[in-house]
């Protein structure tokens, strides 16, 4: 049994039901705790999608973490730079109307979602270490032309699968 301190609890109970028969857990609230009854692995993604949901992604984004391809990091921006002014990185982040914020998860096919000082992404391992390094190139200053130039030459090719295993 899994305890968690949920902020965002209205969420998770409005989808209680569906996040039960999708993940096969039995999900009981107590106040702003939340506990998890089910099998160990089980219990283990319900915490890592009920995670991604208290930090702010949608529900379906963050049921694509039941799959097995897909995992949620937390990046702390505070932890990459010493600069005070955490709202102008913030802002470089998001870029003018969500520009930038959209092209980094177009180039990486990532999710990515920034509350506070914390940037949520959601995707398959190869591919979030790419869109945390392009965050943390934006963190420390980088052009987001240079970004995104970056993330073109090193985007995640496709494995093909030649039949050869067997």
């Amino acid at each position: 049994m899994k305890k968690l301190i949920i902020e965002k609890l209205p969420r998770i109970i409005k989808n209680r039901k569906k996040l039960e028969l999708k993940l096969n857990v039995k999900i009981t609230n107590r106040g702003k705790e939340i506990f998890i009854e089910g099998k160990p692995e089980d219990e283990f993604t319900a915490e890592k999608v009920i995670d991604a949901l208290n930090f702010g992604f949608p529900f379906l984004t963050a049921l694509k973490i039941k799959e097995d391809e897909y995992e949620f990091e937390i990046l702390n921006i505070k932890d990459h730079t010493k600069r005070k002014d955490l709202k102008m990185i913030r802002a470089r982040i998001i870029g003018t109307k969500g520009k930038t914020l959209k092209t980094l998860s177009d180039l990486t096919n990532c999710y990515l979602e920034l509350k506070n000082n914390e940037m949520g992404i959601i995707g398959s391992p190869e591919k979030i270490k790419n869109a945390q390094e392009a965050v943390i190139s934006i963190i420390k200053g980088s052009k987001q032309s240079n970004v995104y130039s970056y993330l073109e030459k090193h985007q995640v090719k496709p494995t093909e699968d030649l039949g050869l295993r067997e």
